[in-house]
């Protein structure tokens, strides 16, 4: 629980204060070329449930969730959606080294998905691209969890 100030300045300039700057920039951009389109942010099930030793990661990536839905707001009258993903742990590299450094604490997360196990990456990049596309032209504001049922439970 006891967060060092300098972690939590770096989990905010990481996930908050770049998603905020990358996220003005894409919409200045179309908003100036009069392109209506999509952003997604990227999330965390961390943002939506505590978890121990994480604090400073689940308030940066709840910052991230608030963020996404006052940039809906506000850039909704331009034809513009701002949603954001929430997923579980993900198989990424650094995802499979992390995690199988402690194999109790991962089978103690996979114990908490009802589907038993972490996401792949391309169930992560599958819910990106419908959020980008026109099929999910009605969706924007949400945080959409891609957990395997994590936040059921």
């Amino acid at each position: 629980m006891w967060v060092k100030r300098v972690f939590f300045s770096r989990q905010l300039a990481i996930n908050v204060m770049a998603t905020i700057n990358v996220g003005q920039m894409v919409a200045k951009n179309m908003v100036e070329h009069k392109r209506m389109g999509s952003i997604v942010n990227v999330s965390s099930q961390a943002a939506k449930a505590a978890l121990i030793d994480h604090t400073a990661y689940g308030a940066s990536k709840g910052a991230v969730d608030q963020a996404t839905r006052n940039m809906a707001l506000e850039l909704g009258p331009y034809g513009i959606r701002v949603n954001s993903v929430n997923p579980t742990v993900v198989k990424t590299e650094m995802g499979v080294r992390i995690w199988s450094e402690n194999p109790e604490e991962e089978a103690a997360m996979k114990a908490k998905i009802p589907l038993g196990r972490f996401a792949e990456v391309n169930e992560i990049v599958d819910v990106i691209l419908f959020l980008l596309s026109d099929k999910s032209t009605m969706i924007s504001g949400a945080n959409v969890p891609i957990d395997g049922g994590f936040l059921a439970t």
